[in-house]
């Protein structure tokens, strides 16, 4: 088993849409960034390739024309691959964006949905929540949204081994 954490943050930014987990929410400003911004999913991206010992987004995904204004459910359908490649397989992921607003409670469904689908597990495996910040920080001035994601993988293990054995006792003949 392999865990990993991410996180992203963006500031909030007029005229462009707010997406967050391949939602797009109704909300007077959307999130600076050079794809869609989309901090859940990107937080998810990172956290799935640091557990997979892969680095973070930036690299798979620079800022680079071809990833301008990119849909970020789509960047996690490419991490994915990366995930297939390694013989590593998505046990759950849970996931907190903070925000002040907008209320998010009509979208989880879908959000959730959009996540699973692009990783091809069950809906059940993915939760999405949201905390405020209690009014503190760039958060709780309305400034813009941060997200944090932990995932567990399942995969192929690399078993220790000595001549002498380890703690553990792998690696001993008898």
């Amino acid at each position: 088993m392999r865990v990993g954490i991410g996180y992203d943050s963006h500031k909030f930014s007029e005229g462009r849409p707010l997406i967050l987990a391949g939602v797009k929410v109704p909300y007077e400003k959307g999130l600076a960034g050079f794809s869609d911004a989309d901090v859940i999913t990107h937080a998810i991206i990172d956290a799935l390739l640091g557990a997979a010992a892969l680095g973070s987004i930036g690299r798979f995904f620079p800022a680079e024309e071809k990833y301008k204004d990119a849909y970020s459910i789509s960047l996690l359908k490419e991490t994915k691959q990366l995930l297939d490649d390694k013989g590593l397989q998505v046990v759950n992921i849970d996931a907190t964006v903070i925000l002040e607003e907008p209320r998010l409670d009509t979208y989880w469904s879908q959000m959730n949905e959009n996540i699973s689908s692009a990783l091809g597990i069950e809906a059940s495996a993915v939760n999405i929540k949201a905390k405020t910040n209690e009014k503190m920080g760039f958060v709780g001035r309305k400034e813009g949204i941060a997200a944090i994601a932990a995932v567990l993988l399942r995969g192929p293990q690399k078993v220790p081994t000595s001549k002498q054995g380890n703690l553990l006792g792998y690696g001993r003949n008898g």
